[in-house]
């Protein structure tokens, strides 16, 4: 009898498991270490890059962006992107300094391989989706914006480009950025539209990427990386749902 409930409970946890989950976009290529984007401005392949810009400066050692990429990331409107951090009012420098190690990391990172999706857009054909960024990070993010104002709570599309670079749209009011993203998870979830995925863990865990590391101390997003591309590798309900393990030893035992 014991035996009988404990294969049902597996059949169901396996059916929550497929179902409850988000199903990913199978990417065409298999490697997912230190690897870079098929994107608008990163390299083919990774490598040093010894006059990395100042925030960028981390990944130097190993990076997906050039020097002309990381000193364009500075700038508040740059040819990377044409994008105007100042699109309601002058951003406050600490929130500003948020954008641009987050630009640094996009652009710079070969550590994003387990997140990186295809995605069929005229300017790139990978993306990166549901990084798990390391709740500090994306706390002090939102902590140092909220005296800035913004018109839009996702910042990848609906702006007015008529001027060539992003303008708030028609009937858009420029608010604090609190009142668009009323928390820290809203704000980094939401304005890249999933980039990120905020996550329980904190910084020097292994678990979560950090936007923000000393290089002198090694990079930590590698261990990360490796970590979620061993959990991917082993695909599958069994590896995506720790419960499943659990029950099926109870299983075994019983």
């Amino acid at each position: 009898m014991a035996q009988q409930i404990t294969i049902q409970l597996l059949l169901l946890a396996w059916v929550a498991a497929i179902g409850g989950a988000r199903t990913p976009t199978v990417r065409a290529r298999t490697e997912l270490l230190n690897v870079c984007m098929d994107a608008k401005h990163h390299k083919e392949k990774p490598g040093p890059e010894d006059k990395l810009h100042e925030q960028c400066r981390p990944w130097r050692k190993n990076a997906c962006c050039s020097t002309n990429t990381s000193q364009e990331a500075h700038k508040d409107v740059s040819y990377l992107y044409n994008f105007n951090w100042n699109h309601c009012g002058e951003m406050a420098p600490a929130c500003k300094r948020h954008f641009i190690q987050d630009t640094c990391l996009y652009e710079c990172s070969p550590n994003l391989g387990p997140w990186i999706q295809q995605v069929d857009q005229s300017w790139r054909k990978e993306r990166i989706l549901d990084v798990p960024l390391c709740k500090e990070d994306c706390e002090q993010w939102w902590k140092n914006c909220s005296t800035s104002k913004t018109c839009k709570s996702n910042w990848h599309k609906g702006w007015n480009w008529t001027s060539g670079s992003n303008k708030c749209p028609v009937g858009a009011a420029c608010q604090s950025f609190h009142s668009y993203f009323p928390t820290p998870t809203a704000l980094c979830n939401e304005i890249w539209s999933h980039s990120f995925k905020v996550s329980n863990y904190s910084r020097g865990s292994g678990r979560c990427i950090q936007m923000w590391f000393d290089p002198d101390q090694g990079n930590p997003n590698e261990e990360v990386a490796r970590f979620y591309a061993a959990a991917m590798s082993g695909a599958g309900p069994w590896a995506a749902c720790p419960v499943l393990l659990s029950l099926g030893l109870l299983w075994l035992l019983s």
